[in-house]
């Protein structure tokens, strides 16, 4: 038999896969490229797992925050409700003895006023009572009347009813008389 005859006598095995240089080759990091897609598809399920992990917590955070401003809306007056009691007792003190000489009764409505005072204060709520002379501020005085006076124009003249803050909020103006231009 001849070369030709022993090239043609053994066919070349066409379906054996031969491997490719550039997958077999190991890469710069040293892995396959099979190695390195199970080590990406770790770090995915690693990061969807801490995505996860912070969605649920900011949804705890979220709710906790929602009790959290229902209960301060539900029970914000229990502070101020509180102070309050004391004044209530002391009334109801007050009508239980109905043959109580004036000066003990008139002792303890000026008790009972101090009371509601300290509870007021207690709660940020604080009296607007500007004195005379005082120059009128639309945002804390509701004028009443101009009436003519020997002070300058444009201030207070008499407080006839006096205003509240909440904090720096005006909650009812002073109702005052302010003197009229010369």
């Amino acid at each position: 038999m001849s070369n030709n005859d022993a090239n043609q006598a053994s066919p070349a095995p066409e379906s054996i896969p031969q491997p490719d240089a550039a997958s077999a080759a190991p890469t710069e990091a040293g892995a396959t490229p099979e190695a390195q897609l199970a080590q990406a598809q770790d770090q995915l399920k690693e990061a969807q797992d801490a995505f996860l992990r912070a969605k649920a917590e900011a949804e705890n955070v979220r709710r906790r925050a929602e009790e959290e401003i229902s209960k301060a809306r539900k029970y914000a007056v229990e502070s101020f409700a509180e102070s309050l009691l004391p004044v209530k007792d002391s009334m109801e003190a007050a009508i239980a003895m109905p043959d109580a000489p004036v000066e003990k009764v008139l002792e303890g409505v000026h008790a009972t006023l101090r009371q509601l005072a300290q509870a007021l204060e207690r709660n940020k709520v604080l009296e607007i009572n500007p004195p005379a002379g005082t120059k009128f501020d639309p945002h804390q005085h509701q004028a009443i009347s101009m009436v003519p006076a020997q002070q300058e124009a444009n201030t207070v003249v008499a407080v006839l009813q006096k205003g509240y803050l909440i904090a720096d909020r005006v909650l009812r103006p002073a109702l005052v008389t302010v003197a009229a231009p010369k």
